[in-house]
């Protein structure tokens, strides 16, 4: 179904996403988007939003299963200003955010919804998950120059750390909040801007009046960006995203430079939460 802007949809259709959980999905290109579309779907989102250029193809089973929306997210703000305007009009939904070429994993996804995931992590009263950014990457890139491959995916099983985080202009530690790095953003860091090291988003979050999403993926409710409740470990869980690959082969100043992804500490994905869990990039908390 489309939909001409996401204004449109919003007036017409605002009661639709009171069912949730809610997907937006901004595509920046058509690489993979079909996919993420796809995988979104099957985890059982309602409605998943396609935020894209007209020009942009589905494909047909895609295009009749998603709320297709006229949107252009290259302006620096365009993302951050459309999820705000999505939560400022959502009050009490789920949702979750990515772009194309991204996939979330979330503990048992193969068997259980995400329905039943958000309504478990809300009665242990959170109100958002932490998301963990893991790279994606083609195993060969003379055969995959845009370095996606959804049939020969890799990702780092190792070479991931967190540093504390503290407060703005100040030493002093954010309660439960931490700063992760690791995977592409780590090593090829001469390429990557610092504030775009981190690989930790809030990426699943129930709106509510007031919230607003900031520019470093974070929230402006500071227990929205922790990664645990005061009293045990909660659930997390996982985009895993071929964005990163994309733009470091996509721009000059890297393009170039790297002629392999792949180094000691690569490992096939396997695309399930198995092998997430064990690799411990997601937490299972008290759900079995």
């Amino acid at each position: 179904m489309s939909h001409p802007t996401l204004e449109g949809f919003l007036t017409q259709h605002r009661s639709d996403l009171a069912r949730g959980p809610v997907a937006l999905v901004f595509a920046e290109d058509e690489v993979g988007l079909d996919a993420t579309l796809r995988h979104l779907c099957d985890r059982g989102f309602a409605p998943v939003l396609a935020l894209m250029p007209d020009a942009f193809a589905l494909g047909d089973d895609v295009a009749a299963r998603v709320r297709r929306i006229r949107f252009d997210c290259s302006a620096p703000q365009a993302v951050f200003d459309a999820v705000n305007r999505v939560i400022e009009a959502a009050p009490g939904a789920w949702l979750h955010y990515c772009y194309n070429a991204e996939f979330l994993f979330y503990p048992f996804c193969e068997t259980r919804s995400i329905g039943e995931m958000v309504e478990f992590h809300a009665q242990e009263r959170r109100d958002a998950m932490l998301t963990y950014v893991i790279d994606l990457y083609a195993g060969d890139l003379a055969r995959d120059p845009n370095a996606v491959s959804m049939d020969q995916a890799y990702l780092d099983r190792s070479g991931y750390y967190a540093l504390a985080r503290t407060a703005p202009d100040s030493d002093i530690a954010l309660d439960r909040q931490l700063d992760f790095h690791g995977g592409l953003r780590w090593r090829f860091e001469e390429h990557i801007p610092p504030a775009s090291r981190k690989i930790d988003r809030i990426s699943l979050f129930r709106a509510r009046r007031g919230l607003r999403l900031r520019p470093d993926h974070t929230l402006n409710d500071e227990e929205y960006n922790t990664y645990a409740c005061p009293w045990h470990h909660n659930l997390t869980a996982a985009v895993c995203s071929f964005r990163t690959a994309k733009a470091l082969k996509r721009n000059p100043g890297s393009a170039f430079a790297i002629d392999t992804f792949r180094w000691h500490n690569s490992t096939a994905f396997e695309w399930t939460s198995r092998q997430l869990l064990d690799l411990g990039l997601m937490e299972p908390g008290q759900w079995f």
